[in-house]
């Protein structure tokens, strides 16, 4: 196996780029962390069958801390609906850990679909710049846990925070797209919990070629990207104020395209 550290330094350098995307355009880590790592983790060596499912676990992982920082900034401007939070995190909980699971038990190749797919969606949502009306109000209890299951279970399948889901429900649902983004982020913390928590345990199972992991986690990337989102998130929301974001989403979202069609392409090839 491969020394650990030079590939550390490319950990740090991803939590550099995470941190600073998502403090820029408040988008979850996970659309970048997610390729990134499957990627490296070849470069290392790691068997092409165990890849993707040790990205999506190290993904969650990190999340658990990123959001963490995220919610806290929200709180201080009292931008989070702790009464929605309460309401949906226990489908949220269910939903990640049930993701985690069918994620643990399918095969790179559908696993890599499912994701493609996805983040091609995502891409033509933030070309489009396309968002729901407001038109009814949030849901009581059990619809709460209902929609708190299926973005639970969504967001543990392709490991991320669910963002990209939570906050166009609740700007459907009339809530303040500040109040939206804030509640997002502390959505996260559940979904990066549960979801996290899934691919550790149910990895157990599955022998792996790599070192330094605890189930589907990769423990070294785990640590690097961490650290350094959380340091540079609050750079990319100072930057947020002197750069243009609608144009920056623009290209970010060109990317995100383009890596969703070169994983689809290696599916289908």
């Amino acid at each position: 196996m491969t020394e650990v550290f030079p590939y550390f330094l490319w950990y740090a350098a991803l939590g550099c780029v995470a941190g600073t995307i998502a403090g820029l355009l408040g988008v979850g880590g996970g659309l970048i962390i997610v390729p990134a790592l499957s990627y490296l983790f070849e470069l290392q060596g790691i068997a092409p069958q165990s890849t993707l499912h040790l990205a999506l676990g190290t993904s969650l992982g990190t999340i658990v801390f990123t959001s963490l920082s995220s919610t806290a900034a929200h709180h201080r401007r009292n931008a989070v609906g702790w009464g929605i939070f309460a309401r949906i995190a226990p489908g949220i909980l269910v939903g990640s850990y049930w993701g985690g699971l069918l994620a643990s038990n399918m095969v790179t190749h559908s696993l890599k679909g499912i994701f493609s797919v996805f983040l091609l969606l995502v891409a033509v949502q933030m070309l489009s710049g396309a968002r729901p009306r407001p038109t009814r109000t949030f849901p009581g209890p059990l619809g709460s846990t209902l929609v708190g299951t299926g973005i639970g279970t969504i967001a543990g399948l392709v490991g991320i925070g669910g963002g990209s889901m939570s906050v166009p429900f609740m700007i459907w649902c009339n809530i303040d797209m500040r109040k939206a983004v804030g509640t997002s982020a502390a959505i996260g913390f559940p979904i990066a919990v549960a979801g996290a928590l899934s691919y550790a345990i149910n990895g157990l199972r599955h022998p792996l070629q790599a070192s330094h992991t605890f189930g589907f986690i990769h423990l070294p990337a785990l640590l690097g990207i961490s650290i350094f989102s959380v340091l540079m998130a609050p750079l990319g929301a100072r930057l947020a104020s002197v750069m243009p974001p609608p144009k920056i989403k623009r290209w970010f979202a060109v990317l995100l395209f383009l890596v969703s069609l070169k994983m689809l392409w290696s599916v289908v090839g």
